[in-house]
């Protein structure tokens, strides 16, 4: 139990610290030195995050289950303390333990400082032994793993189960109970209907596994003959893959209630007024910008043709001989008296003898 929650703390805490860290050293080598980083909140920064965060949930989904592998071998069973395979007999036991017996006995070891090491590991090559020569020791330990050990008032078959199935009865109560916990605290929200399915179903495995004379299926058809693919990994025992089975329900639960809101579109929010009115100030801003531009470019093709000197004299020219004519044309007593002039004209009268008269 105290693994499973330093397991949960662990995935609530980690994959967003990982994140965080993998995108700033993203950005900082996917993009080149000067030009702008997309800034937190904007949707290129959030298409980002939601990427990097699923591939750290995924990885780090991959080294939860290589941990609890790794786990598992380390710890090993007494198959491979003995160096038999799971499949052997007390025949075979007995004559295993007396060649380990003419390597290992503390009676074999000169130093005096090392007999106490040989000792210990001859003591537990011989409880090997013990637990796997019998019958309803080794029926216990195959489904229920080490600690039989410490039921010494157990000495039958329906003993074993019944402590086994008591031991079951706390696991997974305990575990629905942290997990109901957890959800009315806000976590773990999506599916929590197939959790709890998949939780009630492994343990009607585990029950079927702890009743079942032979290995389940499950580990004998599958599992096993995977293992043996993989270069020095050795076979498991029921107790073994129920462990593993474990920690996989829990971390591909917690994983999946990671990603599924990252993989589901998010509605955005309605803007307040605030955004609004900066969203408008914002699109005038870049309207007036616009026409600023498109004013300046059609000044400058309209000059075009007035860049040379004597172009610029020649137009300064006929702008002031348009503004003088357009001032003497506007002035009415101009007028009056080119209008007279035009008059005298028409009538064959000189202009100088309409002076005189």
């Amino acid at each position: 139990m105290s693994d499973n929650l330093l397991s949960l703390a662990g995935w609530y805490l980690l994959p967003n610290l990982v994140t965080g860290w993998a995108q700033s050293a993203f950005y900082a080598i996917w993009i080149r030195a000067g030009d702008p980083k997309p800034q937190p909140g904007t949707q290129v920064f959030v298409k980002h995050r939601k990427r990097i965060n699923i591939i750290v949930v995924l990885a780090y989904l991959l080294y939860t289950i290589y941990e609890a592998d790794f786990q598992l071998r380390m710890a090993g069973n007494f198959y491979q303390d003995l160096g038999v395979g799971l499949g052997i007999d007390e025949r075979g036991l007995q004559s295993r333990f007396r060649r380990l017996t003419l390597l290992h006995h503390p009676d074999k070891v000169a130093s005096d400082s090392n007999r106490s090491i040989a000792e210990a590991y001859y003591v537990h090559l011989k409880l090997c032994r013990d637990i796997l020569v019998d019958p309803t020791k080794r029926f216990a330990y195959d489904r229920l793993g080490p600690e039989i050990l410490a039921w010494q008032k157990s000495t039958t078959i329906p003993d074993y189960m019944t402590a086994g199935i008591r031991n079951l009865f706390y696991y997974y109560t305990g575990t629905a109970g942290v997990l109901t916990i957890i959800g009315f605290m806000g976590y773990i929200k999506q599916a929590a209907f197939w959790r709890f399915l998949a939780l009630a179903s492994l343990g009607v495995f585990e029950l079927h596994c702890l009743m079942s004379p032979e290995f389940p299926r499950l580990l004998t058809k599958i599992v096993n003959p995977v293992l043996t693919l993989i270069p020095l990994h050795p076979q498991f025992l029921p107790f073994q893959l129920l462990s593993l089975l474990r920690k996989l329900i829990l971390t591909l639960f917690i994983a999946f209630s990671q990603i599924g809101p990252l993989l589901t579109p998010s509605t955005p929010a309605p803007p307040s007024e605030d955004q609004i009115q900066q969203q408008q100030l914002q699109r005038l801003g870049a309207i007036a910008g616009g026409l600023e531009t498109q004013a300046n470019m059609l000044m400058a093709l309209e000059m075009t043709p007035f860049t040379d000197e004597s172009d610029m004299r020649e137009l300064r020219e006929r702008l002031k001989r348009f503004l003088v004519d357009n001032t003497i044309r506007s002035n009415k007593e101009v007028r009056d008296a080119m209008g007279g002039v035009l008059a005298r004209r028409r009538q064959g009268v000189p202009h100088g003898a309409a002076g005189t008269r």
